[in-house]
């Protein structure tokens, strides 16, 4: 029987489900392809041989993770990574999770994991020191706080200038505080979203800038009276896109950003969209 969640993601998808796929367009720079013959999974040089390690955060949260669990395969994130070791070759029983702190998943240096999923958004910065797979998903960012607060009705960037904004350390959600909103106070910082999320219900911030899916989950199902205010825009016109992370000059690169190229040629990537996130067309744009 499905969950609440699902019943949740689900009738908030459809409408937009055709122009998310639509823009799943890739970076500029694109990972080099595979060799001929390279990603057999006898001979992937992953750090245990015979299985795919992947990586993701402590604690994770809906809609990517359900229940802190990666492993379950429920959950977006979850279900891409299974589906890229299957389209690997990895048997679902040869997959292992760690966990590793978001910035020291993206920090230079050898990685405990073969992929890492945890909604990294590929940036040229990050690019000097980790990998990226092709986008496996392109995302908004949105505004989000509680019903009463005198920020809940602003309809564009320029209105929340002047109110106090938090977001998640290390993340394109505070980036797009700073370089996107610029309030006039200083943004607060937190570790998880959970601790954002606290303070928000506390009254120390008056909204929180979180990935738009995620908006919608913590507005619908974890805060009382919780607002989505609005999607920031996009600026130039490129969407903000998440790819998987491995280290640099991974051999493996190639091999995972062919995987999910396949992924989305044969709708896959599509139908677990559809599955687990919820419609962009819900949240109006701010001017």
């Amino acid at each position: 029987m499905p969950t609440p969640l699902r019943r949740f993601l689900a009738t908030t998808v459809l409408a937009a489900t055709t122009v998310l796929l639509a823009a799943g367009c890739a970076p500029a720079e694109q990972p080099a392809p595979a060799a001929s013959g390279a990603c057999d999974p006898a001979g992937l040089p992953t750090l245990t041989a015979g299985t795919l390690t992947v990586g993701t955060d402590q604690p994770v949260y809906p809609p990517w993770y359900l229940d802190d669990d990666p492993t379950s395969g429920r959950g977006f994130e979850s279900a891409v990574a299974y589906a890229i070791a299957d389209q690997l070759g990895f048997a679902r029983e040869a997959v292992t999770w760690v966990r590793v702190p978001f910035n020291a998943a993206i920090a230079p240096g050898p990685k405990t994991y073969d992929l890492n999923l945890t909604e990294f958004s590929i940036s040229d910065e990050r690019r000097q020191a980790v990998d990226f797979s092709s986008p496996y998903y392109d995302v908004a960012q949105a505004v989000i706080t509680v019903e009463g607060n005198a920020f809940a009705g602003a309809t564009t960037v320029a209105e929340l200038k002047g109110a106090r904004l938090g977001g998640q350390v290390g993340t394109t959600s505070y980036q797009a505080i700073v370089d996107q909103i610029a309030p006039t106070a200083e943004p607060a910082v937190y570790n998880t979203n959970d601790d954002a999320k606290l303070a928000l219900q506390n009254g120390q911030v008056d909204a929180l800038v979180v990935d738009l899916p995620t908006a919608f989950f913590i507005t619908s199902a974890e805060l009382d009276g919780g607002v989505i205010v609005g999607q920031l825009p996009t600026g130039s016109g490129v969407p903000e896109q998440f790819g998987a992370v491995l280290d640099k000059d991974s051999p493996l690169t190639g091999c995972v950003s062919e995987a999910v190229d396949a992924l989305r040629a044969d709708g896959t990537l599509g139908a677990l969209e559809q599955e687990w996130l919820a419609s962009a067309g819900a949240a109006p744009e701010l001017r």
